[in-house]
């Protein structure tokens, strides 16, 4: 396999997208590699991964990829860097919405998530994937993307980070803010602008996206849109090679931060 991946590294893009063997990071990945990228669908269990890939089929590679841990970080930058030599697209999808106990509704998940009783230990753990994970996998790729003629870097934020949104008494969001997720999000969002400016002079775009209240397994699938429809926006920026840096957008268009 590495041979034929290596044989097609000059003319074919390459993007790695983090979180992929399902929900919204299964549906970007399958649209990248119909678009002819070839794209790693790092998955925390190679397993999963594995099962993605081969659901995807051509142009689709599972690799084991835990955004927590350095040593699986360091591993795939490692292998992009043998089989391609370089990254044109990072998709930073991978995320957690609680860390609690299991099985609780979304309801509950965000009684929890409350700043006044929120548990610190699931803070840190979701920010440990939702936030650090991102600057820790956006770092590592770094050399691969400045080595790309048109690099992109996406971060799969949620509407539910905009403090412009939550500042607003009417914003149906409000309700929902709490210190675990949401507020996480609105991290990721100062770290996408943070990458962005900094790297807008090297012609790397950093743009966030939110996939809408999509029903995936963040969510217990309580959400609204299929991940078909929550997938759309994020698949067209991440295919968009000419577009904008530090955008902040989702289904309905150019989001506030």
């Amino acid at each position: 396999m590495e041979n034929q991946i290596g044989s097609s590294a000059n003319n074919q893009l390459v993007a790695l997208v983090t979180g992929a063997n399902q929900g919204v990071g299964f549906q970007i990945a399958k649209a990248l590699a119909a678009n002819g990228y070839s794209v790693y669908v790092g998955s925390r269990n190679l397993k999963n991964g594995e099962k993605a890939a081969a659901e995807i089929g051509t142009n689709a590679y599972a690799i084991q990829l835990d955004v927590t841990q350095p040593s699986t970080i360091r591993a795939t930058a490692n292998r992009i860097e043998k089989e391609h030599g370089r990254l044109d697209l990072l998709v930073n999808n991978a995320g957690i919405s609680h860390a609690g106990k299991p099985g609780r509704t979304l309801e509950e998940i965000t009684e929890d998530g409350r700043a006044s009783t929120a548990s610190l230990d699931e803070v840190r753990t979701v920010w440990e994937t939702n936030v650090f994970g991102v600057i820790a996998v956006t770092q590592a790729m770094l050399p691969l993307l400045r080595k790309s003629s048109a690099a992109r870097i996406v971060n799969v934020s949620s509407g539910l980070g905009s403090l412009t949104w939550i500042a607003d008494p009417a914003c149906w969001a409000r309700e929902h803010f709490g210190v675990v997720y949401a507020a996480s999000k609105t991290a990721l969002n100062a770290v996408t602008m943070a990458f962005a400016i900094e790297l807008e002079k090297e012609n790397i775009k950093v743009n966030a996206v939110s996939p809408g209240f999509t029903a995936t397994a963040l969510n217990n699938f309580q959400g609204t849109d299929s991940v078909e429809v929550g997938s759309r926006e994020p698949v067209r920026v991440a295919l968009e090679t000419d577009g904008p840096t530090a955008t902040f957008t989702g289904p309905e268009g150019s989001l506030p931060w």
